[in-house]
C-alpha cells in the first residue's frame, strides 16, 4: 500500500486537495467495489475533496474479449447498484466522486461516467466519446459512441471536465472542456500492455500526452489507471498503473508506481491557477475562425463543403 502527498509550495489561497486511486481488479464485483471504497475512504482521510477511481473498476477489463455474456454487467444509470453505493459514499464523506460504469440505455450500451457531488447528488452522466478497437481493447463490440458531448460538471469543489480513457489521447477533448470552464480535467483509465507486441510500452507516451493537455490549457489533470495482470479468453493485459496528478503547467505533482495499489494526493490553488490561466493569454489569443480544419477528417474538407 502506498500513500503519497505532495504539497503545493507557496502562499495558500483557495487550496483544494484532490486524489487518484489505483488498484487491481478480479472477477468478484463485490470485492472490487469494497476495495475501491477502502481506497476512497483513505483518500478522504488525507483531506481529498475530489477522488478519482479508475475506469470500470467494479469488474475486470472485459473488453479484451468479444463475449456477449458480458452485456449482463450493464445497468441503467437510474438503477445501477454501483452508483447507488458510490452516491451514498460521496455524501457520507462529503467528497466529489466521478464514477466509471457500464451503462445500458434500452438497446444502447455506453462506457459512462457519473459525477456525484459532495452531498451525494448525481450531477449527470458523461458517455465516452472515443471508443477504441484493437487487440486487447475491443471496446467497439460493447459500447456505442457517446452521445452526450464533452461535459463539465459544477461541483461543490470546482468545475470538473470529465472524460474516459481513450478520450485522453485527443487534445480536442481537453480543449473543449477547458473552453466550457473546467478547472480540473479528469480521466479514469484502463491501459497497459499490447497483446500483439510485447515490446510496446506506452506508459511514458500516455503520461506526456496528458501533461500536454494540462499545460496547453493551464488546467490541472488527474489520471487514474488500474494495475495487475488480467487474463482474457485469448489474451492477457498487464496494466501499468502510474496514475498521476499534473499541475497547470503540466508538471507532475503526484505519481503512483506501475504495480502497486496506491492513493496519491496533491493540493491545488484553483484561484491562483485561474489568475495564471487568464494572464498567460492562450485563451485570449485563440483564433477559432482559423480552426475549421478541425471539423474535418483530413484537415481540409469542411462539413458544409460540396
Amino acid at each position: 500500500m502506498v500513500a503519497i502527498c505532495w504539497k503545493h509550495i507557496g502562499v495558500i489561497m483557495s487550496m483544494l486537495t484532490v486524489a487518484a486511486v489505483q488498484m487491481a481488479c478480479d472477477r468478484e464485483m463485490g470485492r472490487n467495489i469494497d476495495r475501491a471504497e477502502r481506497l476512497i475512504r483513505e483518500a478522504a482521510s488525507l483531506g481529498a475533496k475530489v477522488v478519482v477511481p479508475q475506469e470500470l473498476f467494479a469488474t475486470p477489463y472485459f473488453c479484451q474479449d468479444q463475449d456477449p455474456g458480458y452485456f449482463a454487467l450493464a445497468h441503467s444509470a437510474a438503477d445501477h447498484p454501483l452508483l447507488a453505493r458510490m452516491g451514498a459514499l460521496a455524501a457520507s464523506l462529503g467528497i466529489v466522486l466521478p464514477i466509471s460504469f457500464f451503462e445500458r440505455a434500452n438497446n444502447a450500451y455506453f462506457n459512462s461516467l457519473a459525477v456525484f457531488d459532495a452531498d451525494g447528488t448525481n450531477l449527470g452522466v458523461y458517455r465516452k466519446s472515443h471508443i477504441p478497437d484493437g487487440p486487447g481493447y475491443q471496446e467497439k463490440f460493447y459500447f456505442n459512441p457517446g452521445d452526450t458531448g464533452f461535459r463539465v460538471f459544477h461541483t461543490r469543489f470546482g468545475r470538473l471536465g470529465c472524460a474516459v480513457c481513450w478520450d485522453q489521447w485527443f487534445p480536442e477533448c481537453a480543449r473543449v472542456m477547458a473552453l466550457k470552464g473546467a478547472e480540473l480535467l479528469i480521466y479514469p483509465t484502463a491501459i497497459g500492455s499490447e497483446p500483439q507486441d510485447a515490446t510496446i510500452d506506452s506508459r511514458d507516451h500516455w503520461t506526456r500526452v496528458m501533461q500536454g493537455h494540462a499545460g496547453a490549457n493551464l488546467t490541472p489533470l488527474i489520471a487514474a489507471n488500474r494495475i495487475g495482470c488480467e487474463i482474457g479468453h485469448a489474451s492477457e493485459l498487464t496494466f501499468y498503473g502510474s496514475s498521476f496528478i499534473a499541475g497547470a503547467t503540466g508538471e507532475i505533482l503526484a505519481l503512483a508506481a506501475r504495480d502497486e495499489e496506491a492513493v496519491i494526493v496533491a493540493d491545488l490553488d484553483l484561484d491562483a491557477i485561474a489568475r495564471q490561466r487568464a494572464a498567460w493569454g492562450v485563451f485570449r489569443d485563440r483564433r477559432p475562425d482559423l480552426y475549421g480544419g478541425l471539423l474535418s477528417l483530413d484537415g481540409d474538407r469542411r462539413p458544409d463543403s460540396r
